[in-house]
């Protein structure tokens, strides 16, 4: 009755969350951004951020006009030369604020700032009709590397509203416009690469489990056949953003492959995290079923890990010039380091309730064995949780502008290591010390839910 309504509900609210999120990934991944700034007083608005430009690679701005200037009723009349946009070296963000804390002015002739044009130049340079200004600049020579597009004021009180499209990419040798940036050239081959591999996994899991369910009756469990369903999510997964990559080189928008990765990845963190809780409370192999407390962490932690995920993912791909982006895209980080370490609670009480159950007579090797398992399971996804939410992370920041891809790398290598790790130590076969446990190793309490639910049924 209640507990189904409320799963109905919960079910509704995170459906009606990530349809409001995949309508907001339409636009996001672009490389031909256009970003609309409305009555903002902000000194400094991030337009573009972190694009590698190799040699020849170039900006394409374009910036229809009026631009509309607002300032305190009865104020000078504006100088539009302390307005403009500018380019800086990537990684310079705490420079750059730091030189507007200490009063100066980011268009003035500093060492980290490259001026594109100020609001001046872009009055006595509209096209011929008056309604749009275009500006293009080429990297030179020996001055590659990853840079960001700013906007920046330097007249308080004041207020701009704009529409900017950008266009950036670098040169095929062809003289075709390529719009992954630097560091990303290699991803549609790699991810590609990364399909052909997780599918290859998933037929060889396939084949361990109807052999299995051949030869040892029994030993297949519900649990594996949703290890199976998220392999195979997963290697759609990465064929999508394979595809999104290459749409992205050669037209500079997704074209609607944002969505597909974005559905496809929304799946593959739900399963895949279920599966960690699962496997860590012992359900399907342990117990058939799951105690209340078990049931209120899968129905928290789990929507909250994937909402987190998605929204990190479309902020991180769609235009940094709204304000609270960089908070908004810190806080989804976090909120998704938070859930992953939330879900080693189910294991944390596996291990405690398999150490009590060592310490009394009976079965003591056999949960012993258990216990060891777990223990090693436990260690496993702290090591991929850190590796891959902290490490990567990491490699990704400091990484050459032309390397950035190395993480991406990293993460779908250390993802099909735990794939890997993680069916090898709960196979489907009868020697396995994780699917041993016979009911009369449950204790008390759960027998005891167990009789309660089949009563409520």
């Amino acid at each position: 009755g209640n507990e189904q309504r409320t799963i109905t509900m919960t079910r509704s609210r995170i459906l009606a969350t990530l349809v409001a999120l995949l309508a907001l990934a339409g636009t996001a991944s672009a490389r031909i951004q256009v970003e609309p700034v409305e009555r903002d007083g902000r000194d400094l608005i991030p337009i573009a951020m972190d694009f590698g430009f190799e040699q020849g690679g170039s900006i394409e701005i374009s910036i229809k006009h009026p631009v509309h200037l607002f300032t305190v009723e009865g104020a000078d009349p504006v100088d539009k030369t302390r307005y403009g946009f500018f380019i800086t070296a990537s990684k310079a963000d705490t420079a750059l604020e730091n030189d507007i804390a200490k009063g100066g002015c980011l268009l003035d002739d500093l060492d980290h700032t490259l001026v594109l044009f100020t609001f001046e130049d872009m009055q006595s340079h509209l096209s011929k009709d008056g309604d749009e200004y275009k500006f293009s600049y080429t990297i030179a020579e020996g001055k590659a590397g990853e840079y960001s597009l700013y906007y920046t004021k330097c007249v308080p009180n004041s207020a701009v509203s704009f529409t900017i499209t950008v266009d950036l990419y670098n040169t095929l040798p062809n003289g075709d416009k390529d719009y992954l940036s630097a560091g990303e050239k290699p991803l549609p081959t790699m991810y590609m690469f990364a399909f052909f591999t997780f599918a290859a996994a998933g037929v060889v899991w396939a084949w361990v489990l109807f052999n299995a369910k051949q030869t040892q009756p029994g030993s297949v469990k519900r649990i594996h056949w949703l290890m199976l369903l998220l392999v195979c999510v997963k290697s759609l997964s990465v064929l999508s953003k394979s595809f999104m990559y290459h749409v992205i080189r050669v037209h500079g928008d997704p074209d609607g492959w944002n969505v597909a990765f974005y559905i496809f990845s929304a799946a593959k963190g739900l399963m895949f995290f279920t599966i960690v809780v699962l496997i860590g409370t012992g359900w399907s192999f342990l117990k058939p079923f799951l105690n209340e407390r078990e049931k209120q962490m899968l129905m928290l932690v789990i929507p909250l890990q994937v909402f987190a995920n998605i929204a990190a993912d479309i902020v991180d791909a769609d235009g940094p010039a709204l304000a609270g982006w960089l908070e908004w895209r810190d806080l989804f980080h976090l909120l998704d380091i938070v859930c992953c370490c939330a879900i080693l609670f189910p294991i944390v009480w596996s291990i405690k309730h398999l150490r009590e159950a060592a310490m009394t007579d009976g079965k003591k090797v056999r949960n012993m064995n258990k216990l060891i398992l777990f223990r090693q399971f436990y260690v496993m996804v702290v090591a991929y949780i850190y590796f891959t939410r902290i490490i990567v992370f990491l490699l990704k920041s400091t990484a050459a502008y032309n390397l950035t891809w190395l993480a991406d790398f990293a993460s779908e290598a250390a993802t099909l290591a735990f794939y890997l790790t993680t069916g090898y130590m709960f196979r489907p076969v009868v020697d396995n010390p994780y699917l041993h446990l016979n009911e009369d190793e449950l204790d008390l309490e759960e027998i005891e839910m167990r009789v309660e639910e089949g009563r409520s049924l």
